[in-house]
């Protein structure tokens, strides 16, 4: 086949036209009879069976029916009007009704002419009756390229309104499948084929749109799946090779004094196996001529940042600079506050930039950024503004990477003429399929164990009749010097609601914790920051137990000393956030504990959430739980779901199938990097296609 007739504008396939082409363009997306061809069935029907009038039952079913229209009349309604056919066969009669696109269907139905119809029926005033049949002579049903499976496309309101039915969309299917005469270009090279038992691209094709058989069917499914997850994964590891190949870095030769006199006199605690292997991943990547490229991820706890940290004495002991950007202001102060201790110790000058700072400060930092007299330097987007320079920096650490857009971690990329080593860090575990889909094309480390000495947190699941057992629970640990956070929701749409939640509740927790007893903190978000940090910082430093807030304590705050994480209204809080909200507690050495309460209704999925939180710390699970719960474009994010906009494989139900095609792309660039063996020159071809009409498959990220 000329590859150029899958480009056809769609408007040229005969049955579509300029109106009906506007109307696919706008609803599905469809332009050329390439994503004709991809617009893959959401569902297919039985279409072996048809039943008799007599033998209907009262069950709202999809049937199929065979008969003859007798008489159409319109029948005036309270609002509008209603088109009704008395429809018969052998064995009774029934109603067709139409309350949409009455002109053109009365125009065009044939009376006592054979159809066959299929729909949903109703029982209603002692007669069935079938809502907008999809119909078809019977003459022409009889000649179609049907089969025993009916596919079921993905639709619109907008379409159905228009005329454009499913039955519509099966017809343009077959017109097109006649065009293309089974002439459909492999894309996968015979060695896979043969390796995977997959069926050719036409057999592939024919089936998912007109199945043979369940089994032909399901073979055609796994065979497209493959092909697609195969040239994302392609895709992403060949943009990692290219990277490495042209994107050089400063190659970081020795591991000096910084680094050996931290780990040898200075380390808070043993390193886990996990924190070794990573800070070995690190420096393989830093010592190589490439920019390092890595996703470092770890759950809260895990001891991500004493690794970056040690990445950064590698930094500084090849005479560059580093830096850490984090997301938010009080996150930002925290890395500075943790890491000026160490720094004291080894005499390395480090400052922190935040909106906050002092113009003067701020004049300060730039000029010892600029003669290379300041080595570390913490900070939030202050970071990336142009008047920022470095001297040479020479590793960029980014926390929490998914809360800053593309085009702000490419300005960190430019603050030098080569682009410094980047690592990125996320205590949000993002489930394997997901982050080999996302980040495929970064190199990925894990932290999947925690330091030793800690304990895993207990949590509980009550009810709010239960309320008077858990506040004597918090007495007895204030009792013993521990400290306590209350988080309530924040639901944006109902900001006056949340509001009054968290004062009511504020009011109640200062009744049952009286004054002088107990000092309570209380932070939301209509606070000024001022007053936030005033709040935050006397729970720090212990001068009250108690801290009642919004969940503006997500990310960042680290007391030791909390042993109790109460989460009000747990049913409202996805899983992440409730995972991120249960890390909070825990950093100390005491045994920690986490209360989700909850009202007594609760839907399947909060219930869900709340037993993956009760029997699971591990955040990778609980990853996995909430992918299948919310699906991959809610946890990612508007940003980034675009990326997995699949046209027929499903990231969480075909993780295995993600699994082969990703070891399958990464074996083909191992032996062949740039496609140039003869047995790989389909993929070259496809690959070289897809780069050319990004509208193919524009789900390639």
């Amino acid at each position: 086949m000329n590859p150029n007739f899958l480009q056809t504008p769609i408007e040229y396939l005969k049955g579509v036209g300029p109106n009906r082409a506007d109307l696919l363009k706008k609803e599905l997306d469809i332009h050329t009879f390439q994503d004709l061809i991809n617009l893959f069935p959401n569902r297919y029907l039985d279409r072996t069976r048809y039943y008799k009038i007599a033998d209907l039952q009262k069950s709202n079913a999809e049937v199929q029916i065979i008969g003859k229209i007798s008489h159409i009349k319109t029948v005036e309604q309270k609002r509008g009007k209603r088109l009704v056919a008395k429809f018969i066969d052998e064995t009774g009669i029934m109603e067709l009704v139409w309350f949409r696109g009455q002109k053109w269907i009365r125009e065009n139905l044939k009376i006592n002419q054979p159809y066959v119809i299929f729909g949903k029926v109703n029982w209603f005033n002692d007669h069935y009756s079938m809502p907008h049949p999809e119909m078809e002579l019977l003459e022409e049903h009889e000649k179609s390229l049907r089969s025993a499976m009916q596919p079921v496309y993905p639709s619109t309101e907008k379409l159905t309104n228009r005329g454009i039915t499913n039955r519509v969309i099966n017809k343009l299917m077959q017109q097109l499948f006649s065009e293309a005469k089974n002439t459909f270009v492999e894309s996968l090279p015979e060695r896979v084929l043969n390796n995977l038992k997959l069926l050719p691209k036409n057999e592939a094709l024919f089936n998912v749109h007109f199945p043979r058989s369940n089994t032909l069917l399901a073979k055609a499914q796994y065979r497209l799946k493959f092909e697609e997850l195969f040239y994302i994964q392609l895709q992403l590891l060949r943009k990692n090779l290219i990277h490495k190949a042209k994107i050089k870095g400063y190659p970081f030769l020795k591991v000096g004094g910084y680094f050996n006199t931290f780990f040898s006199d200075h380390l808070p605690f043993e390193l886990t196996a996990a924190q070794k292997r990573v800070i070995k991943e690190i420096r393989k990547d830093v010592g190589s001529k490439a920019q390092m490229n890595r996703l470092l991820q770890g759950d809260v706890g895990s001891g991500k940042t004493i690794v970056a940290f040690m990445s950064m004495l590698i930094g500084l002991d090849n005479g560059f600079q580093a830096c850490l950007m984090a997301p938010t202001e009080i996150l930002s102060v925290q890395h500075y506050n943790g890491l000026l201790e160490w720094c004291n110790k080894l005499n390395i000058s480090i400052s922190l930039l935040t909106g906050s700072t002092s113009t003067s400060n701020r004049k300060e930092i730039h000029e010892n950024l600029e003669n290379g007299s300041l080595h570390i330097l913490i900070g939030t987007h202050a970071l990336i503004e142009d008047k920022v320079k470095f001297k040479n920096l020479g590793i960029a650490i980014i926390d929490e990477q998914h809360r800053f857009g593309v085009a702000q971690r490419s300005k960190l990329w430019h603050k030098n003429e080569r682009p410094p080593h980047i690592l990125v860090m996320t205590a949000t575990p993002i489930p394997r399929t997901l982050a080999m889909s996302l980040y495929g094309d970064l190199d990925i480390s894990v932290i999947d164990e925690l330091p030793p000495g800690r304990k895993s947190i207990k949590t509980v699941h009550r009810f709010d009749a239960n309320r008077l057992k858990v506040f004597r629970f918090l007495k007895d640990e204030i009792s013993k010097g521990r400290q306590v956070y209350i988080v309530y929701p924040l639901i944006q749409e109902s900001e006056a609601l949340d509001y009054k939640d968290l004062m009511d509740g504020y009011e109640s927790i200062v009744r049952e914790f009286p004054m002088p007893d107990f000092q309570i903190s209380i932070v939301h978000g209509k606070m000024k920051s001022a007053d936030k940090d005033f709040e935050m910082d006397r729970f720090v430093k212990g001068e009250t137990q108690i801290m009642v807030a919004t969940t503006v304590i997500e990310v960042g705050v680290n007391v030791p000393n909390a042993s109790v994480m109460v989460i009000e209204s747990a049913e409202r809080f996805g899983l992440s956030q409730l995972h991120q909200l249960r890390g909070r507690v825990g950093r100390g050495a005491e045994q920690s504990y986490c209360i989700l309460m909850t009202s007594h209704k609760l839907t399947h999925d909060a219930r869900t959430r709340l037993e993956t939180m009760v029997r699971t710390n591990d955040g990778f699970e609980i990853a996995e739980t909430d992918l299948k719960l919310r699906g991959p474009g809610d946890i990612m994010g508007t940003q980034q779901s675009g990326v997995l906009n699949l046209r027929i494989a499903d990231i969480v139900k075909d993780g295995d199938i993600l699994k082969i095609a990703r070891s399958h792309a990464f074996q083909m660039l191992k032996e062949d990097p740039n496609l140039e063996k003869k047995e790989n020159a389909v993929v070259k071809f496809t690959y070289a296609q897809l780069a050319k009409y990004r509208n193919i498959w524009n789900y390639i990220s």
